[in-house]
C-alpha cells in the first residue's frame, strides 16, 4: 500500500508521498513514489503513483523515456500544450500499461491496477491538479475538492478536512500534511518511511523546495509527539458524559 497527498493552495502546490510498498515482519521495500519532468520557464510536472509497482514503474518509465528520446517524444508530457492534456496523456500511458500487462478476466486485471495524482503548470494556464483512474479518465481538484489522497487514504483525511485552508502558507501546508502521514503511518503498517515531498511555487514554472524525511528526522519527531500530546490535552477538555442521567 501507499499514501500520497497532492495539495491545491493560492500560492501553488505541494505534494508528498511516502515510499513503503511492502510490509510484513521480514519483507520491507522503499521505492520513489514521485517523479517530475520541468522546462525552466516554461512548465513542472509531477506525478505520485499508488498501485502495482510493476504498473507504476512501467508508467514511469514510458514518461520518462519519451521526454529525453527525440524520437519517442510524440507524446510527451514535454510537449502537451496545457496541463489537460498532459492528464489525458499520462491517463492514456496508464491504460495502456494495464491492457499489456493483464491477463483473462477482471481479476487478473485488476492486479495490476494503479492511481495517480498529476499536478503543475504550464504557461499561459495556471496550476493544476488532477487524480487519474486505472481506466484512464480523470478528475480535477476545485475550490470544493482542494486536494487529492491515493493509497492509504482514511486515516490522514480528518486532518486535512478540518484545518486545510488556501491561503495557508508553504511550511503550513508541508506540516498539515505532515501530521496526516503521522496518523496513517501509526494506524497502517503498509505505510511508512521515509517521505518524499515537493512544493511548488505558482509562476515559478521549476521545482521548489523539495525534500526527503527520514525516519530519524527530529522535526517528524517532534510533530509525531506534540500532535499526540496536543489531542490527549483537547480530549481531557471534552465535557465528560453524564452517566448520572441515564
Amino acid at each position: 500500500m501507499t499514501y500520497c497527498v497532492g495539495l491545491r493552495l493560492d500560492r501553488g502546490l505541494v505534494f508528498m508521498s511516502d515510499t513503503r510498498t511492502n510490509a510484513g515482519l521480514d519483507n520491507i521495500s522503499t521505492f520513489r513514489k514521485m517523479a517530475s519532468w520541468e522546462v525552466p520557464g516554461e512548465r513542472l510536472v509531477t506525478v505520485m503513483t499508488a498501485g502495482n509497482l510493476a504498473t507504476t514503474q512501467a508508467v514511469i518509465s514510458l514518461l520518462e523515456e519519451r521526454s529525453k528520446a527525440a524520437g519517442e517524444r510524440h507524446p510527451s508530457v514535454l510537449e502537451q500544450p496545457s496541463m489537460f492534456q498532459v492528464a489525458r496523456e499520462i491517463g492514456r500511458t496508464l491504460r495502456e500499461v494495464i491492457a499489456e500487462n493483464r491477463g483473462d478476466g477482471p481479476t487478473a486485471e485488476s492486479a495490476f491496477n494503479a492511481t495517480m495524482i498529476v499536478g503543475g503548470q504550464i504557461r499561459p494556464g495556471p496550476p493544476r491538479l488532477f487524480l487519474i483512474y486505472p481506466e484512464g479518465n480523470f478528475i480535477e481538484a476545485s475550490d470544493d475538492t482542494p486536494f487529492f489522497q491515493i493509497g492509504e487514504t482514511k486515516y490522514g483525511r480528518p486532518i486535512l478536512v478540518r484545518a486545510y485552508d488556501p491561503s495557508m502558507p508553504f511550511a503550513e501546508a508541508v506540516k498539515l500534511l505532515l501530521v496526516s502521514f503521522d496518523s496513517t503511518i501509526k494506524a497502517n503498517l503498509s505505510v511508512g518511511m521515509p517521505i518524499d515531498f515537493q512544493i511548488y511555487g505558482e509562476g515559478t514554472y521549476r521545482r521548489g523546495p523539495e525534500a526527503r524525511i527520514e525516519a530519524n528526522d527530529g522535526y517528524f519527531a517532534a510533530i509525531s509527539e506534540g500532535w499526540g500530546e496536543a489531542l490527549r490535552k483537547a480530549f481531557a477538555q471534552l465535557p465528560a458524559f453524564d452517566l448520572d442521567g441515564i
